[in-house]
């Protein structure tokens, strides 16, 4: 099966500080992949290298190959703002625009992508709305500020955002970490629904979500993929001892 992104010798570096070295993953279509680590092992600098996010740090570059799809992520004619289109990304804490409704948060990457057709932005919304289980707890409050939402409510509210434009890849920093529990559990189950129609990628430090939600797990470690395999494989009898040693909490 081909893979959705293939990631072949990826190395990162932030000027002279190489973060991420020489990485090799595949992807599945259609899974929940989540990467693990402890701070600063590489994990969401590598996520950021995907939708190209790092070309908006100074001194930051990335070296190797990042195919979605087949076409080179880095490649010369690849236009960085469609990039991340294809390539969704909700970050830690929420962000949803503050001046903006509720509606006009959804919709918002279609109309900078030159979309006016309200009817069509109505049909679109109610169907992010509804894929990120928010459309019931703020239909009646479409035009209101963003911003008067909960926070769980508020992140919900960028994964619409992120679905609008039907991401090949929703990537994921942390999405929980600011949540309540309840908060926590309503992302956790809305991401099984949501690999039907894209693929998940999420950086977590929560060892419990990571083998709750994904299909497959990759472990790093001071910036180098030590271990990648099935989520059940890699908590249950992970091949590396470092992977081990993680895993059931003697350090990280």
């Amino acid at each position: 099966m081909t893979p959705i992104l293939d990631a072949q010798n990826v190395n990162i570096y932030y000027g002279d500080k190489q973060a991420v070295k020489n990485v090799n993953l595949r992807v599945q279509r259609g899974s929940v992949n989540a990467l693990i680590g402890p701070s600063g092992c590489g994990k969401t600098t590598f996520l950021r290298a995907i939708n190209r996010m790092h070309d908006l740090t100074p001194g930051a570059r990335v070296e190797g190959t990042i195919l979605l799809d087949g076409e080179d992520v880095y490649g010369s004619g690849v236009d960085p703002v469609t990039m991340r289109r294809r390539v969704g990304m909700v970050f830690q804490k929420p962000n949803p625009f503050p001046t903006m409704s509720v509606f006009e948060n959804v919709v918002s990457g279609l109309k900078l992508a030159g979309m006016r057709d309200q009817k069509r932005l109505m049909e679109i919304a109610e169907r992010s709305l509804r894929g990120a289980a928010l459309w019931e707890e703020v239909k009646d409050r479409l035009k209101t500020p963003a911003t008067g939402l909960s926070g769980g409510q508020q992140q919900r509210l960028c994964i619409a955002r992120a679905l609008a434009v039907e991401p090949e890849i929703l990537l994921m920093d942390e999405p929980t970490s600011a949540l309540d529990p309840a908060s926590t559990a309503k992302i956790e189950d809305l991401m099984t629904d949501l690999k039907k129609v894209t693929t998940i990628i999420i950086v977590t430090h929560n060892m419990h979500q990571a083998a709750r939600v994904s299909d497959t797990t990759s472990f790093f470690l001071n910036g180098d993929l030590v271990e990648h395999g099935i989520t059940d494989q890699i908590f249950t009898s992970p091949r590396d001892e470092r992977t081990e040693a993680y895993v059931t909490g003697r350090f990280g």
